[in-house]
Parts: C-alpha cells; sequence; structure tokens
C-alpha cells in the first residue's frame, strides 16, 4: 500500500509520541510487493530537510521509528509505491523547492502523453529544478509555477486565496491535458506545505484529519513535559482512511484541508 500523512503542531519535540498516539490508523503499513520506500521531509529552523530510504518488499513501515529522532513542528511522510518511475532518491517522496515540500498519492493517467506540454508550462528557473522521472514532481513544479505568476512563492505567510487558486489551476491543467489524450483516470491527491500553512488536497486517495490537544495515549517511555509547559496541540492528514476513526474528519472528495500554523482546519471544495 501507498501513505501520504501531514503533521502540523504546536511543539518541535512530540512528533514520534504524536505518530504513537495515532498508531491505530497508522501502523497497519507495509511495503508493497514490489521496489518501494518511504520518505520524510521536514522543518527545522530555517532548514528543509529530508530522510529516504528504499524498503524490502512487504517490510513493516515503523513510523515511529522513521521519526524518532526527528525535531519539527511540520511535516509530510510518504510511503510510496511506484507508478511512474523506479525508486531511487531523485523519485522519492517529499519533493522540494526553496521552503516548498511536496507528496503525491496517485497517478497522472497517460503521465507520458502530456510530459512535454505540461514542461511548457514551467518556467525555467522552476523546472531546473526537477530532478526525477514522476508525474508527482511535474505536478509539484506546475503548482509552484502558479505560486509564482501570484508572487507567492517566496512568501512566508502566502495568502490562502491564492495558494487554493494555484493548485485549482494546476489541477485543472492537468485534467486538460490529460482529457486531450483521451485519459480521464487521474488520482491526485497530494499534500503541500511551506512550513507555516499547509495544503491537503483530496483527489482519489481517501483522506482524513484529526485534530488532538494532549497525550492521551503516550509511548511506554514518554517524558511529560515540565510543568507549566505548552500543551501539546497537534493536526494530522492521513490518506486511505476509508472510514473516519473516532475523532477523525474524512475529506470530501475534490476539497482541500489548509491548515494554518494556529491549527485551525478549514475545507475548501476545489
Amino acid at each position: 500500500m501507498s501513505r501520504l500523512i501531514g503533521y502540523v503542531a504546536n511543539r518541535a519535540d512530540r512528533m514520534r509520541d504524536a505518530l504513537h498516539q495515532e498508531r491505530a490508523v497508522l501502523n497497519q503499513d507495509t511495503a508493497p510487493p514490489s521496489a518501494s520506500g518511504w520518505g520524510i521531509g521536514f522543518y527545522h529552523g530555517d532548514e528543509v530537510l529530508h530522510k529516504k530510504r528504499p524498503t524490502r518488499a512487504a517490510e513493516r513501515v515503523d513510523w515511529e521509528h522513521i521519526a524518532g529522532d526527528v525535531h519539527s513542528d511540520c511535516a509530510v511522510l510518504h510511503l510510496r509505491q511506484p507508478t511512474v518511475g523506479d525508486f531511487r532518491a531523485e523519485n522519492a517522496h517529499p519533493f522540494r523547492m526553496r521552503q516548498w515540500l511536496f507528496a503525491h498519492e496517485g497517478t497522472i493517467d497517460r503521465f507520458d502523453a502530456i510530459r512535454a506540454s505540461l514542461a511548457e508550462t514551467i518556467p525555467d528557473f522552476i523546472r531546473r529544478n526537477i530532478r526525477g522521472q514522476t508525474d508527482s514532481e511535474y505536478l509539484f513544479h506546475t503548482m509552484l509555477t502558479f505560486l509564482h505568476d501570484a508572487g507567492q512563492l517566496d512568501n512566508p505567510d502566502v495568502a490562502e486565496a491564492q495558494a487554493l487558486a494555484a493548485i485549482g489551476t494546476a489541477v485543472a491543467l492537468v485534467e486538460r491535458l490529460t482529457a486531450e489524450v483521451g485519459a480521464t483516470d487521474n488520482s491526485l491527491s497530494f499534500i503541500l506545505t511551506n512550513g507555516r500553512s499547509m495544503y491537503a488536497l483530496r483527489y482519489g486517495a481517501p483522506m482524513a484529519y484529526v485534530e488532538r490537544q494532549g497525550m492521551h495515549d503516550p509511548p511506554k517511555d514518554y517524558k511529560p513535559p515540565p510543568t507549566g509547559s505548552t500543551k501539546l496541540r497537534y493536526v494530522m492528514v492521513v490518506t486511505d482512511v476509508e472510514d473516519a476513526p473516532v475523532g477523525y474528519n474524512i475529506v470530501p472528495e475534490r476539497s482541500v484541508a489548509v491548515i494554518n500554523r494556529g491549527l485551525d482546519v478549514t475545507v475548501h471544495a476545489l
């Protein structure tokens, strides 16, 4: 199976604990029988960092272990089942440009037939950042193109309306190009973030999110924070959640869940 996880919190020191708390949803993950791999992209101060690794067939993926030494209040985690491009570092999610991270679950239908047309819409300085072969990376850079057009590419406090417009325009472009070659079976669920706002689109893969306050089910080695410290709050977005577990909210199809730095969640139809 594949999996896409987004995490935004008010503290940088509790991601592993939060992943443990959501283990009933997350810990069923195993790598697919073909070549695959996991990746995590996260923010540490002013740096955007990656960890990526291939997996063995049917290997259990332990997100708590993967994130065990990661201190971040914003992260994107991805378990990949390749459909376009083999497993190598250049094709592994999340992808990065400047302060933006992106991971995708799904496939652009007949991508090879539209690759050149999609590339033509991307300015040279953005297209030069494309390193791999995947449809996902091209989708990411298409959205960056429209963010650039709106003057939001380097804005840390990106305007929500303009970010949503860029997402909608990029999706519409992919839909138009694929329709022109007789393809209509696109699956475009993704998570996009600049470390301050997170945008999670459900388009194909089922998606849900949970808002938590505090640790109600901590790991055995949990060390409570000092008295008077800020109580943990987080939002976690997860794909491939068909029936919402207790506390989870289903994101409707063709809708974007937006999480801001205040950990407020709003959902917008595409």
